[in-house]
């Protein structure tokens, strides 16, 4: 008999065990699912939600937001902290309307503000300091955007990195393409640092999550 599980078996079983979302959640889960749009879905939200509850964060930035799916997880953390902001930034306008569409029928219409432009270039403009940072930009943006982030987020703020494993390009040495290479440096640079001790947790496609020990 064999006893190894699969990968997504694994997950399989972790997405048994998230509650039950919102209604308009759901809708967001199954747009994803019909359109092939990449969200980090219900147990990765769930997780990110978890650290956000845990660290209090009611500041929140990510780069890279989608249509909002990530976002309602973080808003409802911070709703749930007492109040704040977290930040949604896309590069596209209709994007982030319909994130504003989900995320005020989910009652977060007071939390989240929204950015259209370079997610880069819009942290340098809104530099906090922030109790959590969520990076899911273009992968070999990765290592540009860490000095930035270094700058806008607080001791004791935790940074939440998605697509660490590539659908596990990541240990194939021998490719070596912009997305592979951009989170293969993107990770020297979070191990050489005294500033941070972090993790891959091996959840949907790999989150890093790194805490800030300090400046």
């Amino acid at each position: 008999m064999n006893n190894k599980l699969s990968f997504q078996s694994i997950q399989n079983y972790l997405q048994q065990h998230v509650d039950e979302r919102p209604r308009e959640m759901q809708i967001m889960e199954d747009y994803a699912s019909k359109r092939k749009f990449p969200i980090i879905g219900p147990v990765a939200g769930s997780y990110c939600y978890q650290i956000a509850r845990m660290i209090r964060a009611t500041n929140v930035f990510e780069l890279g937001s989608g249509y909002g799916y990530s976002t309602a997880w973080f808003a409802r953390a911070v709703k749930e902290n007492g109040g704040g902001t977290v930040h949604h930034v896309v590069w596209d306008t209709d994007l982030s309307n319909k994130a504003k569409i989900h995320l005020e029928r989910l009652g977060y219409k007071d939390i989240v503000k929204y950015h259209v432009g370079e997610a880069i270039d819009t942290l340098e403009n809104n530099r906090g300091p922030y109790d959590l940072i969520f990076n899911d930009i273009e992968k070999d943006s990765y290592p540009l955007s860490f000095q930035v982030i270094e700058q806008c987020i607080k001791l004791g703020g935790v940074l939440i990195v998605d697509n660490m494993f590539l659908n596990g390009r990541i240990i194939n040495d021998e490719v070596q393409d912009a997305s592979v290479e951009g989170v293969r440096e993107m990770l020297k640079l979070i191990h050489n640092s005294h500033k941070w001790i972090s993790s891959i947790v091996p959840i949907r496609d790999g989150l890093l999550v790194a805490y800030r020990i300090c400046s």
